[in-house]
């Protein structure tokens, strides 16, 4: 497919190992419907041929892979730290063969903070990984957990971006949110994709600044997907309700979220919505992404081909963000 944008970079890109290394670590795959289809599946595990045919097809020039469940959540510390490395030497050997097409977040132990910097750092400077996804909270903690200090710290010195992946709820939430009353499929997808990972992102994101992460860790930078995770609708509104003079905070609540924060679009292919960031934060924190395999990439390029913006603000998105950011 041909595309005007001098290159496309996409950001949130998932793909899985192969079953000799899951059965390995005995990791139970995910249960989402959408998980199980064959499609998908292959197109996790198949990098070097059927993706880049894919990648090709739709004009997306280089894709930032990150792991998919079953991650190393899963996994004892001691485990999650040989799968994570074993993780990421796997990927990184594919990007040494095509390293125009493809680079990396390192999946990391974070059950061990420090374990995951040394993981962190090893692969920056090892293999130029350009930061790590985190899947959401963890065992219903957030990064703004002062046990996760370490790895912010880490981030903070290596400059590399921590992204922010969307993970189920906290079971009392879920319980009490999306399971009572409701018919168990329909209570699985709207405590995932339909609206519980996005909510539970924002809250991890809100309350990352509210427990003062940026003013401690000023330089730090995260990335959220599917066009902020609703965040920007309520901008205004965090502002007025929760000010500097009650949060203790130095700034405003918005100005993290202007200077602290980059949003990707992750399969969310709608107008309004791109509208709304992109008036609130502008095109500067905006960086493409298609969520492949679980979302299309030609549609996402023709949604990118398509926004009512202007070419040299598309560019921003299209790959020059990501450059900046990243140091590609």
């Amino acid at each position: 497919m041909r595309n005007n944008f001098k290159k496309i970079i996409a950001l949130e890109e998932h793909f899985s190992v192969p079953d000799k290394i899951t059965k390995k670590y005995k990791m139970v795959p995910p249960s989402f419907s959408y998980a199980q289809d064959p499609g998908v599946k292959r197109r996790l595990l198949d990098i070097e041929t059927l993706r880049i045919s894919e990648m090709n097809e739709a004009g997306v020039d280089l894709q930032v892979l990150s792991l998919v469940a079953p991650g190393r959540e899963q996994l004892e510390i001691e485990e999650a730290v040989a799968f994570s490395r074993e993780v990421n030497d796997y990927i990184a050997d594919i990007i040494m063969k095509y390293p125009e097409r493809f680079a990396a977040f390192a999946a990391l132990p974070i059950d061990d903070p420090e374990k995951a910097v040394d993981e962190l750092e090893r692969t920056v400077k090892q293999y130029n990984f350009k930061g790590t996804m985190i899947s959401g909270n963890y065992k219903g903690r957030y990064l703004d957990d002062p046990f996760f200090e370490p790895l912010l710290q880490g981030a903070e010195d290596l400059g590399v971006p921590i992204y922010l992946h969307p993970n189920m709820p906290p079971v009392p939430v879920f319980e009490a949110y999306y399971e009572n009353g409701l018919r168990k499929e329909v209570a699985m997808i709207f405590s995932t994709a339909g609206f519980g990972w996005h909510i539970d992102t924002a809250v991890h994101v809100l309350r990352m600044i509210l427990a003062g992460v940026f003013d401690r860790h000023p330089k730090l930078q995260v990335i959220i997907g599917h066009l902020g995770e609703g965040i920007s609708f309520f901008m205004e509104r965090l502002d007025r309700v929760l000010p500097p003079r009650l949060t203790g905070l130095e700034k405003p609540i918005s100005a993290y979220l202007k200077e602290n924060v980059n949003y990707t679009i992750s399969g969310f292919n709608f107008i309004p919505a791109f509208l709304d960031l992109y008036m609130h934060v502008g095109a500067e924190r905006i960086m493409f992404s298609t969520d492949y395999p679980y979302s299309s990439m030609k549609e996402a390029v023709q949604f990118l081909n398509q926004l009512p913006i202007s070419d040299k603000d598309k560019e921003k998105i299209a790959h020059e963000n990501a450059e900046r950011l990243m140091r590609f």
